[in-house]
């Protein structure tokens, strides 16, 4: 699997190099800057993309800018975005093509090497991963809502652990239920929420996203 990564640190750029070569990817590119960020995305096409939020030259969102353009340019091109904070409006602009393939991560969670490296591994196949800061965070924002407070606080978890990107078998182990309990909770999640039950995991992430951002 071949990765670019963005990182304008040394020290953890060359440590995410190091996390996953040792973990089976070809790194096709590392840069420390958005412009040749994009020129990396387009020239070599990887199959995901590690992007830190905040880049030279203005160290602003010049890394979350880049990653929407080369999206423009390669639809739906895998992408991990990290951040130092939780930022909702940059969770936001990473899916409003809602193509999905995205991932938002803190960069605290690249400390946990298997899971970050499989978080990035399932964004690599097109699913939509969330950290779970940026989650509670939606989920604070839209709390006023009365669709919400009609939700139980197990649906209340599941709708957290769904909004991760995680599927039902993961979310059942997670909460030692069975997946039958955990479609059960989905469907009335689906339902309180007033959006089109699916099956389909990954549009399933998106429809509660898309209503957690709204």
């Amino acid at each position: 699997m071949r990765i670019v990564i963005a990182e304008d640190l040394a020290l953890l750029r060359d440590g995410l190099i190091r996390i996953f070569r040792a973990n089976g990817f070809e790194v096709a590119d590392a840069v420390d800057n958005g412009p040749s960020l994009i020129r990396a995305l387009t020239t070599h096409r990887p199959d995901v993309a590690v992007v830190d939020v905040r880049l030279p030259p203005a160290f602003t969102d010049e890394g979350l800018r880049a990653a929407i353009d080369a999206r423009k340019l390669i639809p739906a091109l895998p992408v991990v975005v990290l951040s130092q904070y939780v930022e909702q409006l940059y969770a936001r602009e990473l899916m409003s093509d809602r193509a999905g393939a995205v991932g938002y991560l803190l960069k605290d969670r690249v400390m946990a090497v298997d899971q970050f490296v499989a978080n990035v591994r399932q964004v690599a196949a097109g699913s939509t991963v969330m950290d779970p800061d940026v989650v509670a965070a939606l989920l604070t924002h839209r709390s006023t809502d009365p669709r919400l407070l009609e939700l139980t606080p197990r649906e209340h978890e599941v709708l957290s652990l769904m909004a991760q990107g995680r599927t039902n078998a993961a979310i059942a182990a997670r909460m030692y239920v069975s997946e039958k309990t955990v479609s059960k909770h989905s469907y009335n999640i689906f339902t309180k929420l007033g959006l089109e039950p699916s099956e389909d995991d990954h549009r399933r992430i998106l429809a509660v996203l898309a209503y957690l951002e709204g």
